[in-house]
């Protein structure tokens, strides 16, 4: 009508203007309640018929799998995902992260010795124990390695000055943090606060004058200069040998093991890739006595128990064998199915011995039943060493998985775990004659000791470098005082080392190929056996 109206108006209506209406503005809506389609009241009855079931009784159309949530909603669903989320671990939710193992293993140590670690998907954020990371810097245990500078002392002063500024000090110099500490305290106390209250009255103080250079001149003194003098016939045999007594030949295939008979140590027992165990006279005719034949394959180690009347052998054909060492007789057999890679007696118990294992295992086997009595298998690799300490109730393990583990006898439950990032395997062992120790040949061309007591720790301040093992399970031994410490060379040389000083004190050439083997005789202290890839043993002096 409107229309019609602006269309058949007059010409008086048409020159007045047109009236303007009020705009009128659109009412905001209130939805008390939300959207909720009910179209299709069947479908949703089908959608909830029973919500415990799991499988879907039809088939679902793609509109209503993307059709957007309706209903109430969920006040625990965050903008940034659903904050609780269900468990896929025992002890709560782990996400995924592509991290490498050299990092894993780092962060995983880490966590162990200090209580934090880096979280993986928080570009460096640290989790754990936090006051334990601001104490350390947030460093990680690489970058905890100790790096001890050397402590800075006074200068020793002139010798010709005796008092005052600049006067001697020698050996009697103290280090600047003692004087610093030093100062501190004399400003800490208000007793300190002047030197005059130090000074007793009673004595003046004597102003000398500095004594000249000719009064202190000490180049005259000859009280430590040592000399000595030869009164023999020659330095050296008729032979013109200076240090080699006997060479035995065993074979042609490489030697494994050397041991002495214990106490009296006048046998030396030799183990070769030859399959045979053959023991020597060391004393008398020095001649070879017996040959022990039995194994089909190479023997892998020997010893002897604590009396000497038998002793034990290991060999890839996976056998365990003892022998009688007087008659020759084989008088048990032991097999798992792993190869014996080292086997020890129990010291205390004769009738007990262990035997580390290809498989990861260390076995415990009783002489007297010849049944397994227990297994102890936390390693990763094969079993290198096994050394009994703590008056044999305790034994450390040795493994190609780069670890070190101490246990209690008859426990199979590590007491003690040491596994470091800049670890190398432990092929050899010799514990100290004190009992205090271990040391261990590592895969790194050095020695280094670990304490044979509650804690396990490595002695940081003893490493005996110098020589080179690696491809090779050098062995390795300490004199009967505990002086020295021996070791083979893939060289062909056999290195000697002061325990104390950590400084190498002698090599000997002692063949061509790798030297494998090195034995202390216990009694005549100063000799020792040595045998490698050649097959020949050596008697030094």
């Amino acid at each position: 009508m409107a229309l019609l109206g602006a269309e058949y108006a007059s010409s008086d209506e048409e020159s007045s203007p047109p009236r303007q209406e009020p705009r009128k503005t659109a009412a905001s809506t209130i939805i008390a309640a939300p959207e909720v389609s009910l179209d299709d009241p069947m479908r949703l009855q089908m959608m909830l018929a029973k919500p415990t079931d799991t499988d879907l009784t039809y088939n679902v159309p793609y509109a209503d799998l993307t059709r957007p949530f309706q209903g109430p909603t969920n006040p625990f669903i965050t903008t940034e995902g659903n904050a609780l989320k269900r468990k896929n671990v025992l002890t709560g939710y782990a996400e995924e992260a592509a991290i490498s193992d050299a990092t894993f293993t780092n962060q995983h140590r880490t966590f162990q010795s200090r209580g934090y670690a880096q979280e993986p998907n928080a570009n460096g954020a640290l989790v754990g124990d936090l006051a334990s990371a601001e104490k350390y810097g947030g460093r990680n245990i690489v970058q905890l390695k100790a790096s001890r500078a050397k402590r800075q002392r006074q200068t020793k002063g002139d010798p010709s000055i005796v008092d005052g500024e600049g006067r001697y000090m020698g050996p009697w110099a103290k280090y600047q943090e003692d004087l610093q500490y030093e100062d501190e305290a004399a400003l800490a106390e208000g007793e300190l606060a002047s030197d005059e209250e130090y000074i007793d009255e009673s004595v003046a103080p004597v102003n000398m004058a500095p004594m000249s250079k000719a009064a202190t001149n000490y180049q005259d003194d000859h009280s430590n200069q040592e000399t000595t003098e030869f009164h023999g016939s020659s330095l050296i045999d008729y032979q013109g040998r200076s240090k080699l007594i006997h060479t035995w030949k065993h074979g042609t295939k490489p030697i494994n093991a050397l041991r002495f008979i214990p106490s009296t140590n006048h046998l030396l027992l030799s183990a070769s890739a030859d399959a045979k165990i053959k023991i020597f006279d060391v004393y008398r005719d020095r001649e070879l006595l017996r040959t022990y034949s039995g194994h089909t394959k190479s023997v892998s180690d020997v010893n002897f128990n604590p009396s000497g009347t038998q002793f034990i052998s290991g060999s890839y054909d996976r056998y365990m064998k003892i022998w009688d060492t007087e008659t020759g007789a084989c008088l048990s057999r032991f097999k798992s199915g792993a190869i014996p890679h080292c086997i020890k007696f129990n010291p205390s118990s004769p009738h007990e011995f262990l035997a580390g294992m290809s498989d990861k295992k260390i076995i415990q086997y009783d002489t007297r039943s010849g049944e397994m009595t227990q297994e102890y298998d936390h390693h990763l690799g094969p079993i290198n060493t096994i050394t009994f300490v703590d008056e044999d109730r305790r034994f450390i393990t040795t493994s190609d998985d780069k670890s070190l583990r101490a246990w209690e006898l008859n426990i199979p439950i590590p007491i003690k775990f040491i596994a470091e990032p800049h670890m190398f395997a432990l092929t050899a062992a010799a514990p100290h004659p004190s009992g205090k120790s271990v040391c261990f040949q590592s895969g790194d061309n050095k020695i280094v000791v670990y304490a044979a007591t509650d804690r396990f720790r490595q002695n940081r301040k003893k490493e005996f470098r110098g020589h080179n093992t690696s491809g090779y399970a050098v062995d390795i031994d300490l004199s009967a005082n505990g002086d020295w410490v021996s070791s083979g060379d893939s060289g062909g040389w056999v290195c000697f080392w002061d325990y104390k000083t950590c400084k190498m004190h002698h090599k000997i050439r002692a063949g061509e190929g790798a030297i494998t083997c090195v034995q202390w005789n216990r009694q005549t202290t100063s000799r020792v056996a040595t045998a490698g890839l050649e097959g020949i043993i050596k008697y030094w002096d």
